[in-house]
Formats: structure tokens, sequence, C-alpha cells
């Protein structure tokens, strides 16, 4: 059960790096921005890997780390074609280390899919941030992701203490309700409408209950794919990174997942 003490240090944490990220937004270019997701992508990648591999398997985690940084700075230069030979060169690689192992004795041959779902799960998935960041008006579309996501998940959890009772997903995340899950949608879809009408006056209202909802249910995913993930090896946090939240991960989980949602649904649905 949390205590006052960590509830205010879990609140000192949030708006602290809330603050940060606000003001890297606003004021930072295309490029200060992709250097920010780079480095979170490395710090979540990093979490991912002791959470997949444990201790050891250096060089797994070493390759993985490298071709993750790399992966934001190809979005941002806007050529599909160096992502797919980072991608490719990566699997490459991965299985030449793997092969390199096996003179010394046979390795898990599942270590390999880590690495490629760690490539294709954080830093593939994160850098949509810089995609959007390079729309026009994409400092709005960073922050709209930022608050469907962090208003969603805030109404969330005060929602789902007061008035939780049926469990959403125990087996993977015991603390998660339906309740909850109710307002975190009904969060999200307000603070998409309220930051819309605001700060986007030009786009038509129509789509931002869609955006709210939807980015509701699909943040929702985002928390409980990586919550399968730690639960599988045995993990409450991806890290003790940040006080009163746990890893960076725990708090990027569902915004990974908003980031491309709300990506597409500009380029492909808005046009």
């Amino acid at each position: 059960m949390a205590t006052p003490n960590s509830n205010l240090q879990r609140w000192m944490t949030g708006l602290a790096l809330a603050a940060v990220l606000l003001l890297i937004i606003v004021m930072g270019s295309p490029v200060v921005l992709t250097a920010i997701v780079a480095l979170v992508i490395v710090i979540g990648l990093w979490e991912y890997n002791g959470i997949v591999f444990g201790p050891g398997h250096r060089a797994e985690k070493t390759e993985s780390l490298l071709f993750a940084f790399l992966i934001p700075w190809a979005v941002l230069a806007g050529d599909a074609r160096w992502i797919a030979a980072i991608l490719t060169f990566a699997m490459l690689i991965v299985f030449m280390v793997f092969l390199w192992q096996v003179r010394k004795s046979f390795p898990d041959p599942s270590s390999v899919m880590k690495v490629m779902f760690g490539l294709l799960y954080i830093p593939l998935l994160t850098s949509h941030f810089v995609l959007l960041r390079k729309l026009e008006g994409g400092i709005y579309w960073v922050l709209l992701v930022l608050v469907i996501g962090i208003i969603g998940d805030t109404v969330a959890l005060y929602v789902g203490k007061s008035l939780g009772k049926r469990k959403l997903l125990e087996a993977v995340s015991p603390g998660k309700t339906v309740e909850g899950t109710l307002g975190l949608i009904a969060g999200s879809t307000l603070a998409a409408c309220v930051f819309g009408y605001f700060w986007l006056p030009g786009v038509h209202w129509i789509h931002f209950p869609v955006l709210g909802f939807v980015g509701g249910i699909i943040g929702q995913l985002g928390d409980l794919c990586e919550s399968a993930i730690k639960r599988s090896h045995g993990k409450k946090d991806a890290s003790d990174l940040l006080p009163g939240h746990g890893g960076l991960m725990d708090r990027m989980d569902s915004l990974i997942f908003l980031a491309p949602f709300v990506y597409y649904y500009r380029i492909f649905v808005m046009g």
C-alpha cells in the first residue's frame, strides 16, 4: 500500500520530469528532441535488457544499445532506407554473435529473438515522437500524446483506488481494474478534447474524441504489454531509476504505443 511519503515522492518526481519534458519540447528543435528520444530509448532498452537477460549477456546488450541509439537519428534524417539498413545489419550482427558463442557452448537461441524484439519494441515505437515533431505544428502533436497518456494514467490511478473492484487482467497487472480503465478512457478523451480546443484550433473537433478514446485504449495496451514482459520474468518494476515510479519504461510504456497511433491517425486519417 502506498504511504503518504511514497505518494509525495511520486508526485515530486513526476512534476520534475514533466517540467523538463515541457521545456525541451517547447524550446528545443527537432534535433534536441531527437537527442532526448535517443537517450530515453537507450535507458528504456537498458531496462528491457535487464529484465529479459538478467546478469551477463554483455554482447547482446551492447549491440542492441548501439543500434537502438541510431534508429531515432535515421528517423530524423527522413530516409526509410537508413532505418531498414540499421535493422538489417542489427539482425545480421546478432546472428554473427550467436554463432561466435557456439564455439564455446551452445547458447540459448532465444537471445536472438529477445534482441530483435527489443529493437522493434522500444527504439522503433519511441522514434515516432521524432516523426510527430517533424509535422507542421509538431510541438503540439507531441504534447497531445503526453497529455492523453499522462492525464489518462492519473485519472485511472485515482478512479481505480477509490472505485476499483473488478480486476482487468490480474495475471498480468494485479493492480489494474475495469473501473480504473474506464476512468483512463474518460480522462484521455476529455484531455484530448480540451487540449485540441485550445492548442489545435485549426483541427476539426471531431478528431479529438477519437484520438482520446482510442488512444486511451491503445495506451492501456502498451501498459499491459510491458507488465506482461516484467511478470513473465518475475519483475515488478523495470528498474528503480525514478523514485516512486520504478523505471523509465514504467512511465513510458503507454506513451510509446500512443505516439505511433497519433502519428498515423494524423497522416492517414486527417491527411
